[in-house]
């Protein structure tokens, strides 16, 4: 197949960002740390063994890094050349997950298809595939998208019906950050600023409509104001998230020593995970957290920062959106978990258990990776670049030059 030729091995001379995969390795050691910690008594509870959850999560890591490996092996202008496939990809995803037999039902929600080894959570690889998608669409589209609304209006058109599907699930969490990452990536690819101000007041206003027609969104806000109100019953997670925080204090109660993960924190080892980790490291530790997401951001808009001086655009925005996706889902998990903003399901990436959750982080990390190999081999920010299909050139021979003294006597 084309695809499966196009995959090659990449050259080590070229190296990667040494700083951005540190700051990735650190936080994903830290995470299946936290995940032994945080699920011993829930683990011992539900199967009797108390690392059932960690030896799981060690599988996900395995399959994680084997996806995000893959995904580096393949060229960036594969993905830009497949947008179609992509955007149909997710959508195919986001309609099996909502038929009865294929999609798995739990609390309520339609999410997840039965992959044998673990559930996949049908929204996290199709928002993968569309940021893809969106991205080839800002450099295709660019023009248009600078100086008309017509240009603002089609790509957010087309993410409509995947939203409609991820709302039908319901997974409100996920669509908020679908559209948060496609704002930012439209606004950094030109956006006109009237036209972009006015998309953003709508989109602002359709989701203030969509919390208060919903009975749970608007029960999950109440409770989100005032926690105390019913701690007995909707307030009680977010009420036993905010005591694990609040006895972290400066520098917390110690690695396995927290009281909250003895089945008083629901959800301890995915969603609420922070809580755990900022009641075992305390405030010094939430700041080391912070810091080592920052640096992820951080790298990642400079590698696209790259691409852009070398007019690769595709590998430039879909770099900015990927970067600031793990951003802001870590941001909002956090805001979560300290009760600054209503409950949403999303796990704290790289750190949560689940396989769903970690493996499209490793795919994710994995393609930033890969424009930053590609910006080194278009002869990037590394020391001495050499471009594999030419040749070094050699210096010109210059003849020795001779004085030739005329002497006369």
């Amino acid at each position: 197949m084309k695809f499966m030729r196009s995959l090659e091995l990449p050259t080590a001379r070229y190296g990667l960002d040494g700083i951005f995969v540190g700051a990735a390795l650190v936080l994903l050691t830290w995470g299946l740390v936290m995940v032994a910690s945080a699920s011993v008594a829930q683990a011992e509870k539900i199967t009797g063994a108390p690392f059932h959850y960690f030896y799981r999560q060690l599988l996900f890591v395995g399959m994680g890094l084997a996806a995000g490996f893959l995904i580096f092996l393949v060229p960036m202008k594969q993905w830009e050349n497949s947008r179609m496939w992509l955007l149909l990809f997710a959508v195919f995803l986001l309609l099996i997950v909502l038929i009865p037999g294929l999609g798995l039902k739990i609390n309520n929600a339609r999410r997840w298809i039965e992959l044998g080894v673990f559930r996949m959570q049908a929204s996290e690889p199709a928002r993968l595939a569309l940021i893809l998608y969106l991205a080839s669409y800002i450099t295709r589209r660019q023009a248009e998208l600078q100086n008309t609304l017509r240009g603002l209006l089609n790509p957010i058109g087309l993410l409509m019906i995947p939203a409609l599907l991820l709302l039908l699930e319901p997974d409100f969490g996920a669509t908020v950050i679908l559209f948060m990452v496609a704002f930012l990536m439209l606004f950094l690819g030109g956006a006109r600023l009237l036209y972009f101000g006015g998309l953003v007041a709508s989109a602002a206003v359709a989701a203030a409509i969509l919390v208060v027609t919903a009975a749970y969104r608007m029960k999950r806000l109440m409770n989100f104001t005032n926690p105390w109100a019913d701690i007995d019953h909707g307030g009680w997670q977010l009420a036993q998230s905010l005591i694990a925080v609040g006895r972290g204090e400066w520098t917390g109660v110690g690695l396995g020593n927290s009281v909250q993960k003895l089945l008083y924190l629901p959800e301890m080892h995915t969603d609420f995970i922070f809580a755990i980790l900022a009641e075992e490291f305390g405030l010094l530790g939430i700041a080391l957290l912070i810091t080592l997401f920052g640096v992820i951001v951080w790298r990642g808009f400079v590698i696209g920062r790259c691409a852009e001086q070398m007019d690769e655009r595709f590998r430039a925005y879909l770099c900015y959106g990927l970067s600031g996706w793990l951003g802001l889902q870590a941001l909002i998990n956090m805001a979560v978990n300290m009760g600054i903003v209503p409950t949403k399901g999303l796990t704290l990436p790289l750190v949560s258990y689940g396989g769903s959750s970690l493996i499209t982080v490793c795919l994710i990390l994995g393609l930033i990776l890969r424009v930053d190999y590609e910006n080194r081999l278009a002869g990037g920010p590394v020391k001495n670049p050499v471009r594999p299909d030419r040749a070094p050139r050699k210096a010109p021979s210059v003849a020795p030059m001779t004085l030739d003294l005329e002497v006369t006597p």
